[in-house]
């Protein structure tokens, strides 16, 4: 049976319909586009004590007229160690939180220039907790088709069902689902990997 392929934006620890996709699919990262606004290319959706938070990456000025491989972060503010105070409040209770916390917190404190340097390393440290996900990027720009699941959408066309799994704030909020793959790494560690081979994915007819 063929896989299904994909095309993927780039993400800082992007949602974790994206690493389900990568794992069950012929997915390829996209870098030749151009940078979108309010999307998961430099935003982390996570659940902390006050409901769903994104932690966005500023970038510096002339993003939108660069590829999203040569748009660089801005460091004007010190939003790394706003992130780090952040993900530590909201994961501290979490069961792999100690594993894993000092790993992410260097690859947050690291000055990259290029959003996609630190794409990159999000990306390695996925790797090695969950297993092998290739990295394969796009040779140039691939236009949009109805038969490859394009997440670069703002709504993507694709269905998709994530196991439920524990969640800190799920008391107060319910399972939230498609949060970043962080949330998951925090609450399950290495069976990560369970949930996104058993999440359902399914190309669906969205109007493009």
């Amino acid at each position: 049976m063929n896989k299904l392929k994909a095309i993927a934006p780039i993400s800082i620890f992007g949602p974790i319909i994206k690493y389900a996709t990568i794992k069950q699919c012929d997915t390829k990262i996209e870098i030749h586009e151009n940078y979108q606004k309010r999307s998961m290319r430099n935003r982390t959706q996570i659940l902390a004590a006050n409901g769903i938070l994104n932690l966005s990456i500023p970038l510096e000025k002339g993003k939108n007229k660069r590829t999203i491989k040569d748009v660089k972060i801005s460091y004007d503010d010190n939003w790394s160690r706003e992130h780090i105070m952040t993900l530590r409040s909201a994961y501290g209770s979490s069961p792999y939180f100690e594993y894993y916390f000092d790993r992410l917190e260097k690859i947050i404190s690291t000055k990259h220039t290029f959003l996609f340097d630190l794409f990159e390393s999000t990306y390695d440290f996925c790797y090695k907790v969950i297993g092998p996900i290739e990295l394969n990027t796009t040779d140039q720009y691939v236009d949009f088709r109805e038969d490859v699941i394009d997440l670069r959408q703002s709504k993507p066309n694709v269905k998709f069902e994530i196991p439920q799994y524990f969640q800190v704030f799920e008391d107060k909020f319910g399972h939230v689902q498609n949060l970043s793959i962080l949330d998951a790494i925090f609450n399950l560690g290495p069976e990560t990997s369970i949930i996104l081979k058993n999440t359902k994915i399914e190309l669906s007819n969205n109007d493009h």
